[in-house]
């Protein structure tokens, strides 16, 4: 059996990446990296470094197009300011809706391409790291586990019953993310999550917020560097 995972080059995503060398071996994993218009490229450089660090063949696709028309704070082009406070403290402005920073069904766009390309490298495992933070208050719905149970079900059957989903941490915070990781000994300090791109990590977005809480929660220091 072979898994593709979706990789960011990010905390949650790389965690994903070390479920599935250890569940299926380094030589049936295939990483993919989707850019989307995003800011920097540090993501992308992170993903290149962690795919390297566990000997997984790496994919980069391209599908800037897609968000052109999308005014999400996360993209290129973009004029808004992405925002320096928790998510907890951005939904008490967005009325239900999502944050700033959630890029339009972007879960569901990665998905879909992941299980095509999934399917031409004879892959039965799509894994992915959503989970249950980004999800809390609607903030990015395409991380909840109703959307991933649609899709699911849309990819099981639209695929022949060939390809599922495995979203290990639909239901677990980001100290939990964090938890596995340790204990799989996941190297973090070749990660990046910050929305910026700056030589080091803002430790103002909301999701910089989020890991830098996710560690001390653990009751460990974050590896990489912040600017504050």
């Amino acid at each position: 059996m072979k898994a593709l995972v979706l990789v960011s080059g990010g905390l949650d995503s790389t965690t994903c990446l070390a479920l599935a060398v250890k569940e299926y071996g380094h030589e049936n994993v295939v990483g993919l990296s989707i850019f989307y218009g995003q800011r920097h490229d540090k993501e992308i450089k992170a993903a290149d470094a962690v795919c390297e660090y566990y000997k997984v063949e790496h994919i980069t696709l391209d599908l800037s197009t897609m968000f052109q028309f999308s005014d999400c704070t996360l993209l290129q082009h973009s004029d808004g300011e992405i925002p320096e406070e928790s998510y907890d403290k951005q939904l008490e402005k967005t009325d239900g809706k999502p944050v700033s920073t959630y890029v339009p069904f972007r879960n569901g766009l990665f998905l879909s391409s992941a299980a095509a390309i999934a399917l031409s490298k004879g892959c039965s495992k799509i894994y992915y790291g959503a989970h249950a933070d980004d999800a809390a208050g609607n903030a990015y719905p395409d991380c909840s586990s109703d959307f991933n149970n649609a899709m699911n079900t849309a990819i099981y059957e639209g695929s022949g019953k060939q390809l599922s989903i495995e979203a290990p941490f639909i239901n677990k915070n980001k100290a939990g993310v964090v938890k596995v990781g340790m204990e799989l000994g996941v190297s973090y300090e070749l990660t990046w999550s910050c929305y910026e791109g700056h030589d080091k990590a803002c430790g103002k977005c909301g999701t910089c917020i989020d890991r830098i809480a996710a560690f001390e929660l653990n009751g460990i220091k974050d590896p990489i560097e912040y600017e504050n």
